[in-house]
């Protein structure tokens, strides 16, 4: 019998990530203080307040820099990135608020103990994360509940989903009688065996996959409830995929997308929609406030290699589908669609110079801060599509228009997960993690965005 193997969720990686670093932290700071005359950071009971704030600042600049985002945290090289970032960062705010942090002490060498007991602990950490936990040793054995016919794509859009999974077999939903015992390079498993098959195999969980109404064979329903009541984890195929993606799984769902994901009820939540609209006013002002400051800066780049008019206006589709006009700084040349619409796209020629570094900056965007306060869209949301777009992406995806029940926004789950689509496939993919954001909205998800927002300025990712 294969030993059982050791896995964590998605989740409960992220939770381990930042705890772990702040304890590494501590840890190095306690053996400084304990070992060296190190006296600016005090583990006394008086100095909580400061102990806090620490923990604050390495989990909110380690989100910042993306510390918590599993793909980072398997790469070498965005580690020691991430890392230095982080440390710098928080020791740069901390020093700077000594009202709630340590009086910055006389002897300036504590400071960089203080800079070099962060950066290495977390160095030593999050490598031996690397190394060890986030090895393809530490997978979650699972068996698929489905037809032979879609076990293949079912296994490759789980696997891109999370590597960690490996999929031991499946069962046939359709016919209880084993046709070949090796389908598209997984074994096909007998349902009769499946209890032997888990117990011999420690497969940690049994995902359900069937398309719209299928029945599952009464017999294969018996043997998983037999396995249900003996502890093992039974779910469902697009509960597993949105939890590992963080979108929803439209084209598997087909027509049944209505049914099966019910929305968030903050859509509807008058209170939540008040403090959101105050919050946008809030911001909005400060934001027009600011692209004012940047205003001399845009006019010299736009005079120098981006000739023309300095705003652009273009109609877009809004709430419930009403069109309006959206402002914004132009970055392409004045005749960029003489030949008709299309989709921006990497490295678009029709992009000027400076207009890179606009898009980059996200300062393009300043002007919409008048469409926010109009109310034509929010802060976050939805990115807004132009009409011959969404009119084109309806044709192949009848439920897009989905995406409209809410107001467009500046910011959105899909663009800070996703760059910009460059046609009809990466509209599909946007358009998961914007109906992943309506189903889940709250106060929550909305910071998580703005978080990854200032992530995707301050790298300069911007497209």
């Amino acid at each position: 019998m294969s030993s059982k193997k050791i896995h964590f969720e998605i989740s409960e990686r992220k939770v381990l990530l930042r705890l772990i670093d702040v304890f590494a932290v501590f840890a190095a700071l306690y053996f400084l203080t304990v070992t060296f005359k190190f006296h600016y950071f005090s583990f006394k009971e008086s100095s909580l307040g400061s102990i806090l704030f620490l923990g604050l600042y390495i989990n909110l600049f380690g989100t910042i820099f993306e510390m918590y985002n599993l793909q980072v945290a398997s790469n070498q090289f965005q580690i020691v990135k991430s890392t230095i970032l982080t440390t710098c960062m928080t020791v740069f705010c901390y020093l700077l608020t000594p009202v709630f942090t340590p009086i910055l002490p006389s002897n300036r060498l504590q400071i960089i103990y203080f800079f070099f007991a962060i950066l290495l602990s977390l160095f030593a950490w999050r490598f031996f994360y690397l190394h060890f936990l986030a090895s393809h040793r530490f997978v979650k054995r699972v068996v698929f509940v489905c037809s032979r016919d879609t076990i293949a794509q079912l296994a490759l859009e789980l696997g891109k989903a999370d590597p960690h999974y490996e999929i031991a077999g499946f069962v046939s939903s359709e016919s209880l009688v084993v046709e070949n015992k090796n389908t598209d390079g997984f074994q096909e498993i007998n349902f009769a065996e499946l209890e032997f098959f888990v117990k011999k195999h420690s497969v940690a969980e049994v995902v359900i996959a069937l398309k719209g109404t299928k029945p599952i064979a009464p017999d294969v329903y018996q043997q998983l409830l037999n396995l249900l009541e003996k502890g093992v984890v039974i779910r469902e195929y697009m509960q597993v995929y949105e939890h590992a993606t963080q979108r929803l799984p439209i084209l598997y769902a087909e027509k049944d997308f209505y049914r099966l994901f019910p929305f968030s009820r903050s859509n509807h939540n008058r209170l939540y929609l008040i403090v959101m609209r105050g919050f946008e006013i809030l911001f909005s002002v400060l934001g027009l406030l600011f692209g004012c400051l940047l205003l001399p800066i845009v006019c010299i780049g736009n005079a120098i290699s981006n000739k023309g008019p300095l705003f652009y206006t273009q109609e877009r589709v809004g709430k419930n589908g009403i069109p309006f006009r959206i402002y914004k700084f132009r970055s392409m040349i004045t005749n960029a669609e003489q030949h008709g619409a299309v989709f921006a796209k990497a490295n678009d020629v029709r992009i000027t110079p400076f207009g890179k570094f606009l898009r980059r900056s996200r300062i393009d965007e300043f002007p919409q801060f008048i469409n926010v306060l109009k109310g034509d869209m929010a802060v976050i949301g939805p990115r807004p599509e132009r009409p011959v777009f969404v009119d084109a992406i309806s044709q192949k995806m009848p439920f897009y228009q989905i995406r409209h029940i809410i107001k467009p926004g500046l910011t959105g789950w899909a663009q800070v997960n996703y760059s910009y689509g460059e046609s009809i496939e990466d509209s599909m993919v946007k358009l998961q993690y914007d109906l992943y954001y309506i189903k889940h909205r709250s106060v929550f998800l909305d910071v998580n965005i703005i978080i990854k927002t200032l992530s995707t300025v301050l790298f300069y990712r911007g497209q």
